[in-house]
């Protein structure tokens, strides 16, 4: 393990997370204007609810893997329906935005009533475009903010939601004093945008912001101009956007080196810093804090998918799960505009794979995130996730 790390300062590869790489992939969206379509078509709830899934089947073969677990993972959530009826048509987009738009505007000529898929942004936003006229909602897989909006939602996790929870969290334990650490490419520029919010909207200090080029040079760069920053400002927090794919290894051995100890900086990521787990043995990731999903509800997922499905779920195989569970509590409601904008975006939010998350106004999303910390080479959990939304609806 340690060989691992030490390789990696040698010859570091800056990669965004694959996760995060696949699905903000979206090249000059169009603007959907930020707020949502209040309407979309009447259903008979009586009858079996058409859903069509949009999944990328027919391109590589990872991406056929994840398409057979996406329709996995909304077959296992009908199960949990409660006399629900869905009528899931599943249709395949070869990961391409052309073939997305095609099948969303197939499924709509065929009855469907709402679209949940497909995954990559560029085709959420065109197969968005493609049934507007309509008014059918699109449940895209996408985690990327700039698609959302108009008739199309995002149900990935989004920098804004990880950052406001760390950065509430951040202020109310003292460490309001924030220097944002982030790489230049899109992926970096969203998250400081994220976290510069965040900080706002929680009555934090943005207390500086340093930026590096995904090179080793430029990450070794930054180092003592995050240190300026922070001696300058009398921060007490740095808000890294880097995750374990990335430049997270090297920040986390050269940030303590340079005089900016775990013991008196407390370092936040804006990314899974459980993941990989040889992630859990950096010596300066000890102490950090960062978000993740509902553990417990995570967990019991993963538990299910694998006694029906023989194995573990793709990561983003519990996203197919919460748009048939979202579909699934509107229609039981018994009302005809269950799919529309403005019941999709009904305050108190639904269960899903990994805990409660609701549809925001805007098109993005908020979720339930348990706060964690790094201690001993192991995940302790600093403050569950919440179980609860306030608002009127279910």
């Amino acid at each position: 393990m340690i060989a691992f790390f030490q390789a990696r300062r040698k010859k570091l590869r800056l990669l965004m997370l694959p996760l995060f790489a696949m699905i903000l992939a979206a090249c000059d969206p169009i603007a959907l204007d930020g707020v949502t379509n209040i309407g979309g078509p009447k259903i008979d709830t009586a009858a079996p609810v058409p859903v069509a899934l949009l999944v990328p089947r027919g391109g590589s073969g990872s991406d056929n893997l994840l398409a057979q677990n996406l329709e996995n993972a909304a077959r296992l959530a009908m199960r949990d329906l409660d006399g629900v009826q869905i009528d899931l048509r599943v249709y395949a987009t070869a990961g391409q935005a052309s073939t997305a738009a095609s099948a969303a505007a197939q499924a709509v000529n065929e009855g469907a009533k709402i679209i949940i898929g497909p995954v990559y942004g560029e085709a959420a936003n065109a197969a968005g475009l493609a049934v507007a006229s309509q008014g059918v909602n699109v449940l895209s897989f996408s985690n990327n903010p700039t698609i959302a909006g108009g008739n199309v939602y995002v149900l990935g996790p989004t920098f804004e939601n990880t950052a406001n929870r760390l950065v509430g969290f951040a202020k109310r334990n003292g460490k309001d004093r924030i220097v944002i650490l982030h790489a230049q490419d899109v992926a970096g520029q969203l998250g400081r945008n994220a976290i510069q919010q965040a900080i706002s909207a929680n009555g934090a200090t943005l207390a500086g912001s340093v930026d590096y080029s995904l090179s080793q040079e430029s990450v070794i760069a930054a180092v003592p101009r995050v240190k300026a920053a922070v001696s300058s400002s009398g921060a007490n927090a740095v808000f890294l956007t880097t995750s374990s794919a990335s430049a997270l290894p090297l920040f986390a051995q050269l940030l303590p080196e340079a005089g900016l100890p775990v013991a008196t900086t407390q370092y936040i990521g804006l990314t899974r810093w459980d993941i990989p787990p040889q992630t859990l043995a950096l010596p300066g990731v000890q102490g950090g804090w960062f978000a993740l999903p509902d553990p417990g509800a995570t967990g019991a997922f993963a538990q299910k998918y694998s006694a029906a499905y023989g194995g573990a779920p793709h990561p983003l195989a519990g996203l197919a799960f919460d748009g048939i569970a979202a579909v699934g509590a509107l229609v039981k409601s018994g009302k005809s505009s269950a799919l529309t904008g403005a019941s999709l975006t009904q305050g108190a939010g639904f269960r899903g794979a990994s805990g409660i998350f609701r549809l925001r106004n805007n098109g993005t999303n908020e979720r339930g995130l348990a706060v964690a910390t790094i201690r001993n080479n192991g995940v302790v959990v600093l403050e569950g996730a919440p179980q609860g939304f306030g608002g009127a609806g279910f």
